[in-house]
C-alpha cells in the first residue's frame, strides 16, 4: 500500500511538472518585434535574453542583421511578422509610421491572427492609438498602447517605464513581456491613456531641461563653476532629473549625451514631435500650456538650426550660441 501511494505521488508530481513545463513553453512562443531603432533594438535584445524567440523586421537592414546574428528570425514585412507571431510589439517614430505598419498594404492587420496581442510602444497621438485599437478589434486582435520613458540607457539595461493603455483583462499578458524590458509597468486605463501619460511626462521633461540649461548658463555667466552649481542645485529645491541624472553641461557628468557632443540619447527632433503632440491635445481639450508651447517653439527652432539629430539636452549649447549672436 505504501509503495502504491509513493507511485501515485510520483505520477502526480510528474503530471504537475508537465503542466508547469507546458505553461512555461507556451509563454516562450515567438514574439514579433517591428522597429529596431535606438530604442527598439535593445528592447528586442532583452526579450531574446529572457528566452523569447524573436521574429523581427525593420526598414533598415543593419539592425536586422545585428539582431539576426544573436538569434532572431528576420522577415521582410510587418504582415510576415503577423503570420508567424501572435504577440507583436511595435516601436516606431511617429503616428504616420504606426498607421502604415498596422494598416498599410504590407501591414500587420493584413495577416493578423485572431486573438493576437498587439503592443505599441511608440509615442504617438492618443487618437491614433484609439483608431488602431478599433481596426485591430475588427480583425479579432487586441491593441494596447504602451509608450516608454527612460531613454536608450534604460532600454539597454531593461529599466524602462511602460505606461499601458488598453483592455484591463489583457494587461497581465502584456505585463509578462514588458517586465523583460522595463523596471516599471503601469496600467493607466483604456486605450490612449498610456500615450496621454507619456505626452504629459515629456512636456514636463522638455520644460525642465530648458530650465536647467538656462540656470546653468546663467550661473556660468555669473562666474560659478558648473560642477559646483550642479552640486548646490542637487542638494537644494531646484533639483530635478535634468540636473542630477542628465546634466546638459559638457564636463559635469559622465555617461550622458553632453559628455559625448550630444550624440545618442533622445533626439531634439523627437522631442519637438512629442511637444507637438502635447500642443495638439492641449488645443483639442482647450487646456492652457504656456510653458509647453514655448518649449515646443524652442525645440522647433533648434531643429531648424542643426540640432535635430542631437540629444535634446543640446538646448544648453543652443542657448550658448544664441547669446553669442
Amino acid at each position: 500500500m505504501a509503495a502504491l501511494l509513493r507511485v501515485s505521488r510520483n505520477v502526480l508530481l510528474m503530471r504537475n511538472n508537465c503542466v508547469v513545463l507546458s505553461r512555461s513553453m507556451a509563454s516562450k512562443t515567438p514574439v514579433g518585434f517591428i522597429g529596431l531603432g535606438n530604442m527598439g533594438s535593445p528592447m528586442a535584445k532583452n526579450l531574446l535574453k529572457n528566452g523569447y524567440p524573436i521574429i523581427a523586421t525593420d526598414v533598415f537592414p543593419e539592425p536586422c542583421k545585428e539582431l539576426q546574428d544573436i538569434g532572431a528570425q528576420v522577415v521582410d514585412s510587418p504582415a510576415e511578422v503577423a503570420e508567424k507571431a501572435d504577440r507583436i510589439i511595435t516601436m516606431l517614430p511617429s503616428s504616420p509610421n504606426v498607421i502604415e505598419v498596422y494598416t498599410g498594404p504590407n501591414g500587420i492587420l493584413k495577416k493578423v491572427k485572431k486573438g493576437t496581442l498587439l503592443i505599441d510602444s511608440s509615442t504617438i497621438d492618443p487618437a491614433v492609438s484609439k483608431e488602431m485599437a478599433v481596426a485591430a478589434e475588427k480583425m479579432g486582435a487586441v491593441f494596447m498602447d504602451a509608450p516608454v520613458s527612460g531613454g536608450v540607457g534604460a532600454a539597454s539595461m531593461a529599466k524602462l517605464t511602460f505606461m499601458v493603455g488598453g483592455v484591463e483583462e489583457e494587461y497581465n499578458a502584456a505585463q509578462e513581456l514588458l517586465t523583460c524590458m522595463g523596471a516599471n509597468v503601469v496600467y493607466c486605463g483604456q486605450v490612449g491613456t498610456g500615450q496621454a501619460a507619456k505626452i504629459c511626462n515629456n512636456m514636463l521633461l522638455a520644460i525642465g531641461m530648458i530650465g536647467t540649461a538656462e540656470t546653468m548658463n546663467l550661473g556660468i555667466r555669473l562666474g560659478l563653476d558648473p560642477k559646483l552649481l550642479t552640486k548646490i542645485l542637487n542638494m537644494s529645491s531646484g533639483r530635478c532629473w535634468s540636473s542630477d541624472s542628465y546634466n546638459p553641461v559638457p564636463g559635469v557628468m559622465e555617461g550622458v549625451p553632453s559628455a559625448n557632443n550630444y550624440q545618442g540619447g533622445f533626439g531634439s527632433t523627437l522631442m519637438a514631435k512629442d511637444l507637438g503632440l502635447a500642443q495638439n491635445t492641449a488645443t483639442n481639450t482647450k487646456t492652457p500650456i504656456p510653458l509647453g508651447s514655448l518649449a515646443h517653439q524652442v525645440f522647433r527652432v533648434m531643429c531648424s538650426r542643426g540640432y535635430a539629430n542631437k540629444d535634446f539636452s543640446s538646448v544648453f549649447q543652443f542657448l550658448r550660441e544664441e547669446e553669442g549672436q
